[in-house]
């Protein structure tokens, strides 16, 4: 088990050797796109502004890439790239106490979009019902700010392998896309955490689990200006490194609930370099809540295609 990191590293370099003579001659170049985005709001008010308001400052950056070819008539390959952090600048009023004059000043800024998801899916097209597939996927965040005194980046990081079946249901190039797949999945979470807030040191922990994997994507492309693109994650666990830690517990059997991550962007291009952006995302992890939690974005901001 503790060697499956390295399989997960070698399924990623294997793409270039499958275009190989074996898999025969290269079919078609590489597929690309990247968007850029920018998005601020801004707001401040004068000493004097009376009404309680209080200015702020929200930024966020976006990339967002897709990288795909056909290698071979029998190997495909693709890669999404989801990355994203934001901050907002709040304005505090501080008053002096001697004086009764107020003024207003900046707090530290606080994270508000912070997002590392990085998947690479090899399928082999072999003109089956359903086409086998590997796929290696990586989930972070670029900074954990859950501790003041204590900056930790990259963390936690979820790691997932998986290999089974897929199956394209729908498909007209260049625009529109439905792909299915189902399989065995390896997750593993690392995590750097603080067993005593009063030392700046952090111990890493790992928790594993194996389980089905399901994962839908869906894109359509409505119009030159207006687009969709969906996914759909599921993963049932069969086995958790910490089930005996857990035994007892009213937690106990939680990891075997189904974890839900359903992600939707739609993005409308009112201008060469302007674009409006809805983002939702619904995620359902026992483990964490007994809820759904829910995440929406709506921004209108200066988008690029750098590709």
């Amino acid at each position: 088990m503790k060697h499956w990191k390295l399989i997960a590293v070698a399924t990623l370099l294997m793409t270039p050797a499958l275009s190989s003579p074996l898999f025969g001659e290269e079919k078609t170049g590489w597929v690309k796109t990247l968007d850029m985005i920018f998005n601020v709001t801004q707001s401040s008010y004068s000493d004097n502004w009376a009404g309680g308001e209080q200015g702020n400052v929200t930024w966020i950056a976006q990339a967002n890439g897709i990288f795909e070819k056909q290698f071979s008539p029998r190997f495909n390959s693709k890669t999404t790239i989801k990355l994203a952090f934001g901050q907002t600048h709040t304005q505090y009023e501080d008053k002096n106490t001697e004086t009764g004059a107020s003024t207003h000043k900046w707090a530290k800024p606080v994270k508000s979009t912070d997002k590392i998801d990085i998947e690479s899916v090899g399928r082999f097209t072999l003109d089956w019902f359903v086409d086998p597939y590997t796929a290696v996927r990586f989930e972070s965040q670029f900074l954990d700010a859950s501790a003041e005194h204590l900056k930790r980046y990259l963390n936690p990081k979820l790691i997932t392998l998986s290999t089974g079946f897929a199956s394209k249901i729908w498909h007209r190039p260049e625009k529109d896309e439905l792909i299915s797949r189902l399989g065995l999945a390896i997750r593993e979470l690392i995590s750097e955490d603080i067993p005593d807030p009063d030392i700046d040191k952090t111990e890493t922990n790992t928790a594993t689990d194996i389980g089905l994997e399901s994962v839908t994507d869906f894109s359509i492309v409505f119009n030159e200006r207006v687009g969709l693109l969906s996914k759909l994650s599921l993963f049932k666990a069969l086995f958790n490194s910490k089930k005996d830690d857990l035994r007892g517990l009213p937690e106990e059997d939680y990891w075997k609930a189904i974890d839900v991550n359903l992600e939707n962007t739609l993005t409308v291009s009112v201008a060469k370099y302007l674009q409006v952006s809805l983002y939702t995302q619904l995620l359902y992890d026992k483990e964490i809540d007994l809820g759904g939690r829910f995440k929406e974005t709506l921004s209108l901001g200066l988008t690029y295609k750098m590709l």
